[in-house]
């Protein structure tokens, strides 16, 4: 979609002189100005970056509307309100390329721990799981679970359905989403370990499209999970084969991301090779100890894959941890069908041999449960084990990590989330500074209050791109500030085909985030995650300021971001 471009070409295609000062610490003031104006806003003296990958200079920016209108020299009389962003960092939205929000936004489309990160635009829809569409069989039991965890009625069964309730509702931010193959496949067929029969797969081809057509930028896998990961690569293909035919994306979460990591990425890297597709590695990791020297192979078969032309791209968060529902450490043929079925299973002895020795096994991965921690479950009986790890709730309640983890499992009707440390440091470093990896926070947009401030959930929810800016950008500089804020803005904006966005830079649409280079860093942390990052000053969304010297303004300017399909 866009080419990097010089500074000196960039200046030219501005048709501005523009002086580069140096910058100090200075806080951000937004006044009024004379009545008669020509730009809406104007950013005055930030330090700019355009989300090319191009140094920073000192620069001002008018927005009339949604869009900017001019870079350079502008006087503030010129503006009705204008931002003072003197030796502040001026640059394009962050965009979240690994997003999970979507009812979150009906609860509280403030999208509080999103914005407040920076993130202008969320990429959802991911492993595999998406709003829409939903299955007759499970209609009845989402509607129940929405309605008693989130207070939200279920109004919708497609994604026409689905973005026009978010457009009612309005939302700080920009949405965007992907088609979810597990869900997909539990409309086409059910939810059970079996190939599909030719017109299933016809069905779920048909989906593919429809979805698309309708404003789906992609397909995306959960080939750990269930149902997905009862698909053969064969079915993937056959999928991957017609979006390739609109140029959306396939964003995966391989089948393995540990003792087979580097088969699930040969899997994943073979469907590019017979479709043509754009891939998007979600969450690259080397998970487990035992795994973690695949480093270097794995990233070595990202770059040959790069290299013999396949469009692939990763994103990764930046902990050592990683987070999913406790029923991921139980065997995928005890998850086949319902809720229902998977907990009739648990409670059946005569299954109880096999269920523990496949945990046992996934134990002996973990090197201990200790690295499992219980973050949320619904009920208020069970909150006693919110931070505590399954070692640590198995002891108190005098059973062992099985018994302990199935009967959670059963009391809380599936619903309890988890945070496993099974990562390497080292590692994470190596894959954040990738030329080839970007960034995803893998959470959805809380608040530290109301129905989406409970548990003690991930802290990458609110912390992900502070961290990655304060720690390993500017304390351990891992890669230059320039080549980091292009791996958050335009690089992820042309992957998912977000058109004049990620980029600042004239008649784009006016998603900026001014940040102070000194001071962003997250605060949220494993024992107390919801707290807001600092040094996130000001973002705006198609040209309206929603956060306002740290604080939420409570514009709602936000925008579903749909796939443009010519038919």
């Amino acid at each position: 979609m866009t080419k990097s471009i010089t500074r000196r070409n960039f200046l030219k295609k501005s048709s501005q002189i523009i002086s580069v000062v140096s910058l100090g610490g200075c806080g951000v003031l937004l006044r009024g100005c004379s009545s008669k104006q020509e730009f809406d806003i104007v950013i005055k003296d930030g330090h700019f970056f355009d989300g090319l990958g191009n140094e920073g200079f000192v620069t001002d920016i008018g927005i009339i509307g949604n869009s900017i209108k001019e870079i350079g020299k502008i006087s503030s009389s010129k503006g009705k309100f204008v931002i003072d962003a003197k030796n502040l960092a001026v640059c394009p939205g962050f965009i979240d390329a690994h997003d999970h929000t979507d009812v979150g936004l009906l609860v509280n489309p403030k999208a509080e721990s999103s914005i407040r990160q920076g993130i202008t635009t969320l990429v959802s829809g991911n492993c595999g799981y998406s709003p829409f569409p939903i299955a007759e069989e499970v209609f009845e039991e989402t509607k129940e679970n929405l309605k008693e965890q989130y207070q939200v009625d279920l109004t919708w069964t497609d994604i026409k359905g689905f973005f026009s309730r978010l457009e009612k509702k309005g939302m700080a931010l920009n949405y965007s989403s992907l088609l979810g193959h597990g869900t997909i496949r539990g409309v086409a067929m059910g939810f059970n370990d079996r190939p599909p029969k030719q017109e299933e797969l016809e069905k779920m081809k048909m989906m593919v499209a429809d979805n698309i057509k309708s404003g789906a930028i992609g397909l995306s896998s959960g080939l750990e999970y269930a149902p997905g990961s009862y698909a053969q690569a064969y079915e993937i293909t056959e999928l991957c084969s017609v979006v390739a035919q609109y140029r959306g994306v396939y964003a995966t979460h391989m089948r393995d991301e540990g003792d087979k990591l580097l088969e699930s990425l040969e899997e994943t890297i073979e469907v590019a090779r017979q479709t043509g597709i754009s891939i998007q590695v979600s969450h690259f990791k080397i998970a487990y100890p035992r795994n973690w020297h695949k480093v270097d192979d794995a990233l070595a078969k990202v770059e040959e894959a790069k290299g013999q032309g396949i469009e692939i791209f990763c994103d990764r968060y930046p902990y050592i941890a990683g987070s999913t529902g406790l029923s991921f450490y139980f065997p995928l043929w005890a998850k086949q069908g319902t809720t229902e079925e998977f907990l009739t299973r648990l409670k059946d002895p005569t299954l109880e041999s096999k269920l523990r020795a496949h945990t046992a096994e996934q134990g002996k991965k973990l090197g201990s449960w200790d690295k499992v921690v219980i973050s949320t479950v619904i009920s208020k009986k069970n909150r006693i084990f919110e931070g505590k790890s399954v070692l640590q709730g198995a002891k108190e309640t005098r059973k062992d990590p099985y018994e302990f983890m199935r009967d959670l499992l059963i009391e809380e009707n599936n619903s309890v989330s988890m945070v496993t440390f099974m990562m390497k440091e080292e590692n994470l470093k190596k894959i954040l500074a990738h030329p080839l990896v970007g960034v995803g926070c893998d959470g959805s947009a809380r608040a530290p209050y109301g129905l989406l401030g409970k548990g003690k959930p991930h802290p990458r929810n609110y912390g992900t791109f502070p961290r990655i800016l304060g720690k390993y950008v500017r304390e351990e500089k891992i890669v230059p500030l320039p080549e980091m804020l292009k791996k958050m803005t335009s690089i992820p904006a042309e992957k998912f085909g977000f058109e004049k966005r990620g980029i600042l830079q004239k008649e784009y649409f006016a998603d900026i985030v001014i940040f102070d280079e000194n001071r962003v860093i997250d605060k949220a942390t494993w024992t107390e995650p919801h707290q807001y990052p600092e040094g996130i000053e000001y973002v705006l969304v198609n040209g309206q300021v929603v956060i306002k010297e740290g604080e939420h303004t409570e514009n709602l300017p936000g925008k579903v971001l749909r796939k443009q399909v010519n038919v």
